[in-house]
């Protein structure tokens, strides 16, 4: 999430009542997650595991719940409890608005746009030229549509983020992380049916220009989809992934969180992407391997009873 305007660091320490320690001059220009840190970024941590990753990541300040070396120019925010610092400067800078109307006042609807009866469109949401929004769509707050994009019946975009802080020492061990990101559709995208394409956590989820979805797809936060893009019914993407231009996923196809689908990659109807893959491939089964591969490897399995039957008749011979 960027900041409208860079923030003090002594602005931000004083929020969440942060020891500030290295560079006290700093102006954060926004808050991301470690996936998506850029320079200028606050990041939190509240585990020994990743102190090192968020520390020489991109971000330039890290909220942390103890004191350790950084690098030049970089600042630690010191806290019991990052997480709740970070939940506190979320619901400071982007705090949930309720909204009684079907289109927000703040939003904003491009020449020759059609909202039909039912749909919602909320706080900050732009809507470019052309569009077409049919009942019942749900556009939620500050998501972004360029032009002639076409969206079917009850799909909703910019829903919040799957995505939980596990506290084993609370009754509630899961706690969510609150999604202050955003969806950016790009022109001439066309969405299905009863999708829901997630918000980034603090960051953006991308539909690339003229990428397809079918109906009941699913696209989880701070994903980005590439240009020219085909997505079946039914297919479900994890968090924070990749894919390039020009991939094709067919239907009932699954895949798994942070990874990249490479440029020109078709992946067959219900296969599990459970690793990065190559473009410009086609690729078939759970656990998932280059489709001619796979073809024969099904051949082979189909032939076993006949081998076996093969091998026990010779035994009997014997």
């Amino acid at each position: 999430m960027r900041f409208e305007q860079p923030v003090p660091l002594t602005t931000i320490a004083s929020m969440i009542g942060a020891t500030l320690i290295g560079n006290k001059e700093g102006m954060a220009t926004g808050i991301n997650e470690i996936h998506k840190v850029e320079t200028g970024d606050l990041v939190f941590v509240d585990h020994p595991k990743y102190y090192a990753t968020c520390i020489n990541s991109a971000a330039s300040f890290i909220i942390i719940n103890t004191e350790t070396t950084i690098p030049e120019g970089k600042a630690l925010l010191v806290v019991n409890d990052p997480f709740e610092a970070y939940l506190k400067i979320v619901q400071f800078y982007r705090p949930f608005m309720p909204s009684g109307k079907a289109i927000s006042d703040s939003a904003t609807i491009g020449e020759g746009s059609v909202v039909m009866p039912g749909a919602f469109i909320g706080h900050h949401v732009q809507v470019g030229k052309n569009c077409v929004i049919h009942p019942n769509v749900s556009i939620l707050d500050h998501c972004i549509l360029g032009d002639e994009v076409i969206i079917q019946a009850g799909t909703v975009i910019g829903s919040d983020a799957f995505y939980y802080n596990k506290k084993t020492n609370r009754d509630i061990h899961y706690k969510r992380m609150a999604s202050c990101g955003r969806v950016i559709i790009e022109n001439a995208v066309e969405i299905g049916a009863n999708c829901t394409i997630d918000r980034g956590v603090t960051h953006d989820t991308i539909l690339g220009a003229g990428s397809k979805l079918d109906n009941l797809v699913h696209i989880g936060h701070d994903t980005t989809v590439g240009k020219n893009c085909l997505i079946a019914a039914q297919v479900g993407v994890a968090g924070a992934v990749t894919i390039e231009d020009n991939v094709i996923l067919w239907g009932q196809v699954g895949v798994n969180k942070t990874l990249t689908i490479g440029e020109g990659a078709i992946v067959l109807g219900q296969t599990g992407v459970t690793n990065t893959i190559d473009g410009n491939k086609t690729y078939f089964g759970t656990p998932m391997e280059d489709a001619r591969i796979k073809r024969r490897e099904l051949v082979w399995v189909k032939r076993i009873p006949l081998l076996w039957e093969k091998v026990m008749g010779q035994k009997d011979k014997d």
